[in-house]
């Protein structure tokens, strides 16, 4: 029987685990907390079937003022952080290039077509499928045009990759969620993707689903992996761990811990807050306000307002302008209730600057495996990616062309 460490207890690291273990792997989970404590715990809550376009650099000049004049909602900047994030930049704004992003589209659709399929089986294997809904979310519009720009685009989606949605015209909209004002243009609800109610208890169900069917779970300290005569070992609070296999699966902390093998893998760290809100209204389905740059959704917890992107070092102190902009948004739509905890939650996006994963064997180190970078659809993408990698490491024939995805390119 095979062996293997897996580093990191998100949704990826998880997902790989459960992989390896279905082909007869076994499989030790290490992580410095419980599984889906992390990124994984954060996010919007989405399983994204319609997300067939990874987000590229604007490279337009207004789109560029705005962000650098802090006139958008979509990214913010921390001033003393920016040499931080220089060289993945540059690298994103010249891989966002539109021939060099139509690359990554492809590359990247070819994932997402294994995203609610690989995530139902697990779903169901787990007994989780009270934690899901599959009625996909609204993404709603406060100005006409943009409506009309991304319905061409919708469609353009629909066409080449099969996504479904349904256009909701503003009366429409405000019959479908009442509790919104009734003045907006209209929104475009798509329709294939699924949602969570709580994100974190889904990562830990399936990190049940591992310990049921015999993998170990163990806390430790990721970055004492250290290459041995056999392989690879790690500390841990019940000793040291030895395996032939490594898998780093450890999200934004990835680069760091590969960094003392000779690897230098850039990311563009964006960090998200989130905040729960209850007392006020009810959501029927989660809403992407376009113009207002977040993301709010019914969990159970609450309305939970996740935002988009800021640039900032990983430690830095939490510096929640976006979120209080949105809640100001969302307010404007809604009866959003007050405030659950008293400080935000705050995670970091690993987003490479070709934005695809990072996913394969490390090319100077055998038995040393990477599957990171998934940026803003970690959650959605890792049973897909986690049955990717499995297929690799045992040697068999993958669905799907790995080569984009391989830890050389950097």
């Amino acid at each position: 029987m095979q062996s293997a460490i897996v580093l990191g207890g998100g949704m990826i690291g998880v997902s790989a685990a459960l992989h390896l273990q279905q082909r007869g792997w076994a499989v030790t989970l290490v992580d410095r907390r419980e599984p889906g404590r992390e990124t994984s715990y954060g996010n919007a809550g989405m399983i994204q079937a319609e997300a067939v376009r990874p987000y590229p650099m604007p490279r337009d000049l207004t789109t560029l003022l705005k962000i650098a004049t802090g006139r958008t909602n979509d990214v913010r900047y921390s001033l003393s952080s920016l040499h931080l994030h220089v060289e993945p930049l540059l690298r994103y704004w010249w891989h966002s290039a539109p021939k060099r992003h139509r690359d990554a589209i492809e590359a990247w659709a070819r994932l997402i077509a294994y995203a609610t399929s690989e995530h139902d089986i697990l779903i169901r294997e787990a007994h989780a499928d009270n934690l899901i809904r599959r009625a996909g979310y609204r993404a709603l519009y406060r100005n006409a045009a943009d409506l009309d720009l991304s319905i061409k685009a919708a469609k353009e989606d629909q066409r080449e990759f099969g996504v479904n949605f349904r256009v909701l015209s503003g009366s429409e909209l405000a019959k479908a969620e009442p509790i919104l004002r009734d003045d907006l243009p209209g929104a475009i609800h798509w329709l294939d993707t699924w949602t969570v109610s709580d994100p974190g208890a889904l990562v830990t169900s399936y990190a049940g689903l591992f310990e049921r069917r015999g993998g170990r779970i163990v806390l430790g300290d990721a970055q004492s992996l250290r290459q041995t005569a056999t392989g690879w070992s790690v500390d841990t609070d019940q000793g040291r761990l030895d395996a032939p296999h490594a898998v780093v699966t450890l999200g934004p902390w990835s680069p760091d811990l590969l960094h003392k093998f000779g690897y230098r893998i850039p990311l563009v760290r964006k960090r998200g807050y989130h905040m729960h809100y209850s007392g006020g209204a009810s959501l029927d389905l989660p809403l992407v306000d376009k113009g207002g740059g977040y993301a709010m959704g019914p969990m159970a917890k609450g309305i939970r307002i996740t935002t988009g992107a800021e640039l900032t070092g990983m430690d830095a102190l939490a510096t929640p302008v976006q979120l209080a902009s949105a809640e100001g948004s969302a307010r404007e739509l809604i009866d959003l209730g007050k405030r659950v905890e008293p400080e935000p939650w705050f995670g970091t996006r690993p987003c490479t600057p070709d934005m695809l994963p990072v996913l394969g064997q490390a090319p100077r180190h055998p038995g040393l495996w990477m599957n990171f970078g998934h940026g803003h659809q970690g959650f959605t993408l890792g049973p897909a990616t986690g049955r990717l990698l499995a297929e690799i490491m045992s040697g068999e024939t993958p669905a799907i062309d790995p080569a984009p995805y391989r830890p050389e390119r950097f």
